[in-house]
């Protein structure tokens, strides 16, 4: 049968972009790969159609010769196609590649074989807010697979070794022609390191690693925020066949507090006053997070929902670059209960006061605002 247009294979147009071949190709190789479809021909031979219209019009000279000649412009002895082509091919697949073992085709994959670097970890903290302001110590315990002591990791029974996979050869891949394709996929047997284990240690039954409980002492910074981590390195899972391990990353979650909220670095809080106060003015205390309280005057006249400032009273920088502030806002309260002669003492200041007029303000406008919108109309008529 004649061999169909490699634009039509692709389901592009001819005038398409690379980055348009290249989502063609990838959605047609994850849809027919043979690892997806076991035993179905037609699949297998969709799959190496898209591969060889691709390895064509993915190449500027190919393409050139193809839109020209049609296929007789790109055949020849080795059908025109360059395996090299496919030494991407984990890119083309947007790192999708591993997931259906196709680092190894055409040839371009890496071994999987030898010492390979052992999982990064994560383990979630939780601290109060004290904790995180004042910084800490604290114990952690969490699983992780570390090396096998009786076989130091090599899996292997005493007095015994891995040796070289008789199915591939200590290659960790299996290579066979299809067509214009040199094709490897990983050795199933071997599992891609080249090596078997005939005697597995009877602790860690040939993998070379075992599960341990890791108990570790981790300093918290202070001033540090939910969502932030420390990095510990060497602290995860030790390597495949003594390779380096990982690390491991404490991820921090800070407690609320029932009196201050955090922004950054600041500290926010509300403190209710009563109208004496705001009215005649003076001094309060001001509870701080960690130190003494702190002393705050008020001044006379002070409107409830003003907010004052204390400088360096807020949190540690995680990184030492100095503190931030606190900001205190304060609210006037009232009384639920009176006594007999504080009663007396409210009515006889509300009618030493004026009346109260309520009168429509503006959007935005306070109170103030409107006295002095008075003032300015009275000025300039």
């Amino acid at each position: 049968m004649s061999k169909r247009d490699y634009y039509e294979v692709l389901g592009v147009a001819r005038h398409a972009a690379e980055s348009e071949l290249k989502s063609a190709y990838r959605k047609l190789a994850l849809q027919h790969h043979p690892d997806r479809n076991p035993g179905d021909k037609s699949a297998e031979e969709r799959f190496k159609e898209a591969a060889e219209a691709y390895a064509v019009l993915s190449d500027p000279q190919k393409r050139a010769a193809y839109d020209r000649f049609g296929h007789a412009g790109v055949s020849g002895a080795s059908g025109g196609i360059d395996p090299s082509t496919f030494v991407g091919f984990e890119d083309i697949l947007g790192g999708l590649g591993d997931a259906f073992g196709l680092g190894d085709l055409f040839g371009g994959g890496r071994r999987r074989g030898g010492p390979q670097q052992g999982s990064h970890l994560r383990y979630d903290l939780e601290i109060s807010f004290e904790e995180a302001a004042r910084g800490t110590e604290t114990s952690i315990q969490f699983p992780r697979a570390e090396g096998c002591e009786v076989c130091r990791g090599s899996g292997a029974a005493a007095g015994s070794g891995p040796t070289a996979c008789p199915t591939c050869g200590g290659r960790g891949q299996l290579r066979y022609q299809q067509g214009f394709f040199t094709v490897a996929r990983t050795c199933n047997q071997c599992r891609g390191t080249g090596q078997i284990i005939a005697k597995p240690c009877a602790v860690c039954h040939g993998e070379g690693r075992v599960m341990k409980d890791r108990k570790l002492t981790v300093k918290i910074p202070g001033g540090i925020d939910t969502g932030q981590r420390l990095r510990i390195q060497g602290e995860g899972e030790h390597g495949v066949q003594n390779g380096p391990p990982g690390d491991l990353y404490v991820v921090v979650q800070v407690q609320d507090h029932a009196f201050f909220r955090r922004e950054g670095n600041d500290l926010y809080c509300e403190m209710p006053l009563h109208f004496p106060t705001l009215a005649l003015g003076g001094e309060i205390k001001v509870a701080t997070l960690l130190g003494e309280p702190e002393p705050l005057k008020v001044p006379e006249g002070t409107v409830t929902g003003t907010t004052f400032r204390l400088r360096g009273k807020g949190l540690p920088d995680v990184g030492g670059r100095g503190k931030g502030d606190m900001f205190v806002t304060v609210h006037a309260t009232t009384p639920k209960k009176l006594t007999k002669e504080q009663r007396q003492l409210l009515e006889s200041l509300a009618r030493s006061l004026p009346p109260e007029k309520f009168e429509p303000r503006r959007n935005g406008e306070t109170h103030e605002d409107k006295n002095i919108f008075d003032r300015v109309k009275d000025i300039f008529g």
